[in-house]
């Protein structure tokens, strides 16, 4: 009775090991989500990105250029009702071959910059 008991577990640990490890297997492939990359230049997709983010009622604080690349800082504007100011956020637009790529910017503000600038 033992032996059956040692051996079922045994077996049920095998079974839970390997689907554990097939997901984490997985995970290595997938390819970087978070940068989208166009071919404009760096002036339109800062002003094309000041414009998307004055739509969606943020507060564009400033813009930084160091080099090719250029820092939007921004957070929610006046619309938002609560007490004192939001957190300020960043998004980083970089030069790389001619190609400007968009980095740390959240997924819905990237859509909309996504289809104006295909415009």
């Amino acid at each position: 009775m033992r032996v059956h008991q040692l051996l079922w577990s045994g077996l049920t640990l095998a079974a839970v090991l390997c689907l554990v490890a097939a997901p984490a297997h997985a995970q290595g492939k997938e390819r970087h989500k978070d940068k989208h990359h166009y071919v404009v230049s760096g002036d339109r997709a800062v002003s094309v990105t000041r414009t998307v983010l004055v739509d969606r009622g943020y507060e564009v604080i400033r813009v930084e250029q160091v080099g090719p690349t250029r820092v939007v800082y921004y957070r929610l504007g006046k619309k938002w009702r609560g007490r004192g100011r939001r957190p300020v956020h960043r998004m980083v637009i970089r030069t790389v071959d001619r190609r400007v790529v968009f980095e740390e910017a959240e997924p819905s503000v990237l859509v909309d910059i996504d289809v104006k600038l295909k415009l």
